[in-house]
């Protein structure tokens, strides 16, 4: 059955996320050290980070939202130290901006051009990564997240937003990702084709069911399959 269209996952599959995320977080710790002193004295990134996680366990409504997720991980620390308005539009800048300085597997953009000049290609993702930001928005026809779903993988309701904005059947989009649960099982139970981008070379956990229909070294590995195969 052909494959008429893309559904690509971003972090961990185009890029490693951890380095962007920790530059993130030293990048506010800095600002708040500067002109926030007390804040950053009070919490300090491995504090604000045990923040956030509480925040997050506690408000399981924004599950998918995880930009309002560390607002209001920011109003509360400053709360805390009795400072009543803290600068969200100011520290959200500078942590968006490093968190989106993301440097691509080798492979990335190459397959990226490859498989966009065949297929429509539709990012989706539970993070907050901005396409324009790291330079790569043209290569995606959409973009879908969960915070604007209201629905994080691998629940279906994101995986249909995409399809439906590709005007396709599930069965004819190939979901791509690195997580084996929030990739390859949600697209699974939402009817679309998978494909595992494995990097490491790690054997698919038997707990999740049958395997992905690819399991890919990388993204270099699913453009030859595609222009091959699909």
């Amino acid at each position: 059955m052909a494959i008429r269209a893309i559904t690509l996952d971003l972090d961990d599959t185009l890029w490693p996320v951890m380095p962007a995320l920790e530059r993130a977080d030293h990048e506010v710790d800095a600002y708040l050290r500067t002109h926030h002193p007390a804040v950053a004295e009070a919490w300090p990134i491995a504090s604000m980070r045990e923040l956030r996680a509480r925040i997050a366990a506690e408000r399981v409504d924004l599950a998918h939202d995880f930009t309002t997720q560390r607002h209001l991980t920011m109003q509360y620390a400053f709360a805390a130290c009795g400072v009543g308005e803290a600068p969200i539009d100011a520290l959200w800048e500078i942590y968006f901006s490093a968190r989106n300085r993301v440097e691509l597997y080798e492979d990335s953009l190459p397959a990226l051009r490859r498989i966009a000049a065949r297929w429509p290609v539709a990012s989706l993702t539970n993070g907050n990564a901005d396409l324009a930001r790291v330079g790569i928005a043209a290569h995606f026809c959409h973009q879908v997240s969960a915070r604007e779903v209201g629905a994080a993988k691998p629940h279906g309701d994101i995986f249909r937003a995409a399809v439906a904005r590709l005007a396709v059947a599930p069965h004819e989009v190939l979901h791509v990702g690195d997580d084996p649960a929030l990739d390859v099982a949600g697209a699974r139970a939402a009817g679309l084709r998978t494909a595992w981008i494995n990097r490491r070379g790690e054997p698919w956990p038997e707990a999740l069911g049958e395997p992905p229909e690819l399991d890919l070294a990388d993204l270099a590995a699913l453009a030859d399959w595609l222009e091959t195969h699909a």
